[in-house]
């Protein structure tokens, strides 16, 4: 057996470790606890030392495992729900496409939500904005029979800076671009596929209020329209403050490169700002000058070297300067990097998290200039739950994979080949559900996160983009809009809708769900990863949405308008003044 505990073993070997340990008989979630304790992988240290960790792992799938078949039932409810989505397909189509168009940045959605709340509206749900404050969130509810279980829908419509893209196009063609002589840029597009992911989720909880109202069954759909999730603020504010308690089980989807689902974690995040400020002055004339962009640029590379000693391959560490100052001939007074710190668990996140704020006050003290830090979202590894993605696997498995047309399938080619991929288009099968790899690497983070430490959550992907392409890319933007994203989100609201009616004609599935939530979350005390006091980042909307959403401004939880951030920071000496040299 390999030495488990040198910090440098790799990755591979661990697998192999793994693989031996499994093979000698140790439980999958001893085999967890060592390599956690090793900082290999970060999926389930030891109980104790880590919960959320332990509590994401849960029990071993065992070998040979086999998805269990059956469980998804046909109902008249639900041919009832499928059918109406495939009536509805020009008008679900329609509101990707206007949300698609409208590709407005986190927490300014105005039309974007405007759009999904409407169409709620007209499929009978009762509406309201401003939820936990944030002016473009809202909360639909629709109410069947006497209530019954209630299930809960995740929207989202926020777009990402400078992915512009014209729908379809096979090369990068930018929608939107933005002219400036010195610095030339792309307008926002919907990188993540965003517009799709909304519609999905909005379609299929319209298409379970209507079966249920036309079957006679006790259920409360509620769909709650989230804001920022690229900044990942909405949905854990949200939580803090109590917005998805009291539901039973909660249902969200995200297009992908693939038609799949499964009950693997995430890595927990937090998104921090440093601020830099020195003093102004004369690019010509620069001594006594203190550039806090030249802090900025210490801190990134300081940051970088963490990598090899401080980081674990489950971590994750990115930044961006996002105000490094505006010509080259006014030393930056004022210089902001971004980071998003990404671990296994929040505890994990906070200890590499010190050392990133270690290093920001280390350039700090080099530059001469002073820094401060302000944490602008902090989310938690998902808890996955393994008889949620078996019920969704089987309504996916019995339905199919996205009926992507030869047009779909050209537009993935020419993408891939603009890219550099093999042109293999489009995932068109149902992707196996497997256990998760018994070693975490890290990866990706989510507010739906803190969502599933409250409630049973499933999550699934559909192929919207090409094999091989990548979400956060101008050609997830260019399928978003077009054949391959609408094949998507029409297939995900099936899986989705699918899948609640099965929670409401089968309460043995719900009971089941709720028994797997209560044994993995038995040891976990969860508490939001935000820090006390925390107040979310929020622009001020127009006077015309403010009017059409009936919401007042500013709302009572921030402080409007925000502190100044101001240097006062003061040249620096160069010592006594030297004599004249005759």
């Amino acid at each position: 057996m390999c030495d488990l505990h040198d910090p440098h073993e790799s990755v591979e070997q661990a697998k192999q470790a793994a693989e031996t340990m499994a093979a000698g008989g140790m439980s999958r979630r001893r085999i967890m606890q060592l390599l956690g304790a090793a900082g290999v992988t970060t999926a389930a240290g030891a109980a104790t030392a880590d919960p959320a960790m332990a509590a994401a792992a849960g029990p071993a799938a065992g070998d040979g495992y086999e998805p269990p078949k059956g469980l998804a039932k046909d109902s008249p409810a639900k041919t009832s729900a499928l059918s109406w989505i495939e009536r509805q397909e020009k008008r679900i189509v329609g509101l990707n496409d206007e949300i698609w168009e409208n590709a407005e940045l986190s927490l300014r959605e105005w039309k974007s939500s405007l759009a999904q709340a409407e169409f709620l509206e007209q499929a009978g749900f009762d509406v309201e904005f401003g939820t936990a404050g944030f002016p473009t969130a809202f909360t639909a509810t629709f109410t069947s029979g006497s209530g019954g279980p209630v299930l809960g829908f995740s929207g989202e419509y926020d777009a990402l800076p400078g992915l512009s893209q014209r729908k379809g196009a096979g090369e990068h063609a930018p929608l939107e671009y933005i002219h400036d002589p010195f610095s030339p840029t792309y307008g926002p597009g919907h990188g993540c596929g965003h517009c799709a992911l909304g519609t999905a989720a909005a379609a299929a909880a319209a298409a379970v209020a209507r079966a249920s109202k036309q079957h006679g069954l006790d259920v409360t759909v509620k769909f709650f329209g989230s804001t920022a999730e690229e900044q990942l603020i909405g949905k854990t504010y949200a939580v803090s403050k109590g917005v998805y308690d009291d539901l039973d089980a909660f249902l969200d989807w995200h297009p992908s490169t693939a038609n799949a689902t499964g009950w693997d974690t995430s890595t927990a995040m937090t998104a921090v700002t440093f601020t830099f400020l020195g003093v102004a002055g004369h690019g010509g004339s620069p001594l006594g000058n203190k550039s806090a962009l030249d802090a900025a640029v210490m801190m990134a590379t300081m940051s970088e070297f963490l990598r090899e000693e401080a980081m674990a391959p489950s971590a994750r560490l990115h930044w961006a300067i996002v105000n490094g100052g505006d010509i080259p001939n006014v030393t930056p007074e004022k210089a902001e990097i971004s980071y998003y710190v990404r671990e296994g668990s929040p505890e994990r996140v906070e200890s590499l998290l010190e050392k990133v704020i270690a290093v920001s006050e280390a350039a700090a003290k080099a530059s001469r200039t002073s820094v401060r830090h302000k944490i602008t979202s902090a989310c938690w590894n998902q808890l996955p739950s393994r008889s949620f993605a078996e019920l969704m696997y089987d309504n996916m498995r019995r339905i199919g994979p996205p009926n992507h047309s030869d047009e779909a399938q050209q537009i993935a080619k020419s993408l891939q080949k603009s890219l550099g991929l093999p042109q293999k288009g489009l995932h068109d099968e149902i992707g196996e559900l497997t256990p998760p790899n018994p070693v975490f690497n890290g990866g990706g983070s989510t507010d739906v996160a803190d969502i599933s430490w409250q409630v049973p959550t499933v999550s699934l992907g559909t192929a919207l983009a090409p094999v091989g392409s990548k979400m956060h890319t101008w050609s997830t933007a260019s399928c978003a809009g077009s054949a391959p994203g609408h094949a998507a989100l029409l297939a995900a609201a099936k899986y989705l809708a699918a899948t609640a009616l099965d929670l409401v004609v089968q309460p043995k599935l719900l009971k089941a769900l709720k028994k797997e939530f209560a044994e993995r979350t038995e040891d976990v005390d969860w508490k939001t990863a935000l820090p006390d006091g925390y107040e979310p980042p929020m622009y001020e909307p127009p006077s015309w949405f403010l009017e059409k959403t009936g919401q007042s401004w500013p709302p009572e939880n921030i402080t409007w308008p925000p502190a100044q951030v101001i240097s006062k920071e003061k040249f620096s000496s160069l010592g006594p003044e030297l004599e004249p040299q005759y």
